[in-house]
């Protein structure tokens, strides 16, 4: 791996006053792919910079571009780790066939990860709720007009120290039912962390936000009558006791903390459920005093309780709008593991070293 070192380090934000996305550390790692030079070159660690791409990039134009989310941790000591990044690039894999884009070397990817976020140590946040945000995304680099996979591909990782995905932090979200848009369907991209699902879900966010909403929550592509998921979460619901979230078929993501938080859950004893849900149970859980607590499971937001969903006009206030008692126990217990506080019996911490 060849590495060049920036001349003089970026000035460092307040840790106190990061909000999400908005700093980004002094290095990148760009790993590019060439068909014709026979495949994936060398990996490199380069000064944080700009792209020069031909404005007839196909990505720009047909949009073969994926990525990932995860976050990297440091504590009183200085001990580095990672919430399992094994993961996150399996799912990328997964994400660049369905994309039509080439495999990469997992493990290569790792050890790659790891020399950048050792580099750039100094920029991971300590303060309560902060963590340094690892993007890896790859997008097909090949200049051309036509409709067809690309022959070429950059594969990056940039790195960001944030705070709270969401401005009122851990205050419960409030969402609204999206029944006229869709954002997937089976059969489609929605499985896939691709960048068009993303603008697709876009315009119907901002409507939602015009209204006083954080997000939206989506229904089925097909018959509009079944939850899926938000735009930035997955979603739960604790329904008479029981926890109960959208089944993975095809077309949610594959939630790697809706895995860590379903696993964490029916570890400690708790029935959950993996299934069809649809808008009518929730709104007649409701009605009947049984919708106990919601929240959405995300990489940037964690565990984030839901305080409100409006649908078609009316407001589920849930749990009087505060976050309730599974929800808490739920947030307590994932960011323990994440930041070793609590023992991680799953081997999900990943040490840098």
């Amino acid at each position: 791996m060849k590495i060049t070192l920036v001349k003089e380090r970026k000035q460092k934000p307040d840790f106190t006053k990061l909000g999400f996305g908005k700093y980004f550390t002094d290095h990148m790692l760009v790993w590019e792919y060439d068909e014709s030079k026979g495949g994936w070159q060398e990996m490199e660690i380069i000064p944080y910079d700009d792209f020069k791409i031909d404005p007839a990039c196909c990505s720009l134009h047909y949009g073969q571009g994926i990525f990932e989310g995860l976050k990297a941790y440091k504590d009183e000591k200085g001990n580095i780790t990672m919430f399992r990044p094994q993961a996150n690039f399996k799912r990328m894999n997964k994400s660049a066939e369905r994309l039509c884009m080439v495999n990469f070397d997992e493990e290569e990817a790792l050890k790659g990860l790891t020399e950048l976020v050792k580099l750039e140590a100094e920029w991971i946040p300590t303060e309560p709720g902060t963590a340094l945000y690892i993007r890896p995304f790859m997008f097909g680099s090949e200049a051309f007009l036509g409709v067809h996979p690309s022959k070429k591909y950059i594969f990056t990782i940039i790195l960001s120290p944030v705070g709270s995905y969401y401005a009122h932090g851990l205050e419960p979200t409030k969402l609204i039912v999206e029944d006229y848009f869709t954002r997937a369907s089976q059969g489609g991209t929605g499985e896939a962390k691709c960048m068009g699902n993303y603008a697709c879900s876009l315009l119907a966010g901002e409507e939602a936000k015009k209204k006083g909403f954080d997000q939206v929550l989506w229904l089925d592509g097909e018959e509009k009558k079944y939850v899926t998921e938000v735009g930035s979460m997955n979603m739960a619901f604790v329904i008479d006791g029981k926890v109960v979230t959208p089944e993975l078929d095809g077309s949610i993501l594959r939630g790697i903390t809706r895995d860590s938080a379903l696993t964490v859950l029916r570890d400690a004893g708790y029935p959950v459920e993996e299934r069809k849900i649809s808008i009518a149970e929730v709104v007649e859980a409701y009605k009947a005093g049984k919708l106990d607590e919601a929240f959405g499971t995300g990489t940037a937001a964690v565990i984030s309780p839901v305080g409100t969903i409006n649908f078609k006009g009316e407001d589920m206030v849930i749990n009087n709008g505060k976050m309730g008692k599974i929800t808490e126990w739920l947030y307590d217990r994932i960011t323990g593991i994440q930041k070793c506080r609590y023992e991680d019996k799953f081997g999900w911490v990943y040490p840098v070293k």
